[in-house]
């Protein structure tokens, strides 16, 4: 295989659940190739960099081969390999949203009456 469309290979390489929504994130900028944003009809190419939303975080990925049948989630990994920076900055902004959540102290229960004529009084203070 010589050359795949971007959204294609997307789709194949199991980044998107439909090839609608790979055309959707690449039109709206969220996907880019080597640097820069790419039209759905871009050639992909052995070697090229692809930076693509996952979820919270931004996969790098680097093309390793082309592919534009959807096989199973081993096989798709084998299309490509994720940058070593990409791993690293994946992991620490996880480690930081975890710290995060723990310093968030959650209610143990909800708001009783009178906690909640509380919380009213002083949105509506705020608002004045």
């Amino acid at each position: 295989m010589d050359s795949v469309r971007l959204d294609k290979w997307l789709w194949a390489a199991r980044f998107f659940k439909t090839r609608a929504l790979a055309k959707k994130a690449i039109e709206g900028g969220k996907v880019h190739y080597e640097g820069g944003r790419a039209k759905t009809s871009k050639a992909v190419e052995v070697g090229a960099l692809i930076r693509v939303p996952q979820g919270w975080d931004i996969l790098e990925v680097e093309v390793l081969a082309l592919s534009d049948q959807r096989r199973g989630a081993p096989e798709a990994r084998a299309l490509y390999r994720e940058t070593e920076e990409s791993i690293a900055r994946r992991e620490r902004e996880a480690e930081a949203r975890r710290l995060t959540n723990q310093v968030m102290q959650h209610p143990l229960k909800r708001p009783d009456k009178k906690q909640r004529r509380e919380i009213q009084r002083f949105q509506r203070q705020q608002d004045d």
